[in-house]
């Protein structure tokens, strides 16, 4: 399984986000339509061919399906368990937490403004958010080299306004003009995915337990704990710990199985 991150990465900022939004009812859509005997290829022909989307032009279809891709599809295995979760009915408010985390994993720009702009206010007590504060940031980070070109005024306003809008539909803000973060709720079964995925990448127990990918959900290293043993309780995964030692197995092997086995215990 592909283990990238944002966070990881070195990929500059773009702004395809202008283009995006969260687009959970078209990511629904996708899956609930994926057929996952199919290789990638053929799915996107068959959907474009059948303008799923309900969308009056090529090109805006072409715009989320190029979106998908990145986000969701570039590796079989998660395309499948998405879709798996999507047709055996995950519950949304789990569903909409992973479709977040993925979006955050392939999107450096993302990903960066959560962990780096809306994370340490968070941590200092701040929940408001304005559109000047988002823009600020990202015309430092033009000015500093991190975007793929020097992005002008109107262009940085309009991702800054992209992001605001997006973490809203994906429930990290809430608000119209002013947004307010949100106070994180992850539930269960949508942790122990994320967790599943970032095992991959965290090999021992402490580095996934301390992991800075959860600073997309503001969580800290106790909220992570108890979620871990929630999980454990729950039997999505074995968790143990003494100190600093600390074990995380999984039951399955596969991120498609594993999908298999939380919607087996969510219903």
């Amino acid at each position: 399984m592909a283990t990238t991150s944002a966070a990881t990465s070195s990929a500059q900022y773009s702004t395809k986000i202008i283009k995006a939004g969260a687009l959970l009812g078209d990511t629904r859509r996708l899956f609930a339509h994926w057929d996952r005997t199919r290789p990638t290829r053929e799915n996107l022909g068959r959907i474009r061919t059948e303008n799923l989307f309900g969308k009056a032009s090529r090109s805006r279809v072409q715009d989320i399906l190029i979106i998908f891709r990145q986000r969701y599809l570039s590796d079989p295995a998660i395309a499948n368990a998405l879709a798996t979760l999507v047709q055996r009915g995950f519950p949304s408010r789990s569903l909409d937490r992973i479709l977040y985390f993925h979006a955050a994993q392939s999107d450096p720009l993302l990903h960066d403004t959560v962990t780096e702009i809306l994370a340490p206010l968070y941590w200092s007590g701040v929940s408001e958010v304005s559109p000047t504060h988002i823009y600020a940031a990202l015309r430092d980070w033009t000015y500093g080299g991190r975007t793929a070109a020097k992005w002008s005024e109107p262009t940085t306003r309009r991702v800054a306004e992209g992001l605001l809008a997006t973490l809203r539909d994906f429930g990290v803000l809430a608000g119209t003009v002013n947004k307010r973060i949100v106070t994180p709720v992850l539930p269960v079964e949508a942790f122990a995915y994320v967790a599943f995925f970032l095992s991959e990448r965290e090999r021992s127990g402490d580095k996934l337990l301390n992991s800075p990918e959860w600073q997309l959900f503001f969580l800290s290293s106790e909220a992570v704990e108890r979620l871990f043993i929630e999980a454990h309780q729950r039997r999505l995964v074995e968790y143990q710990a003494a100190g600093r030692i600390v074990r995380v197995e999984f039951p399955t092997s596969s991120i498609v199985e594993y999908a298999r086995a939380l919607l087996e215990r969510a219903h």
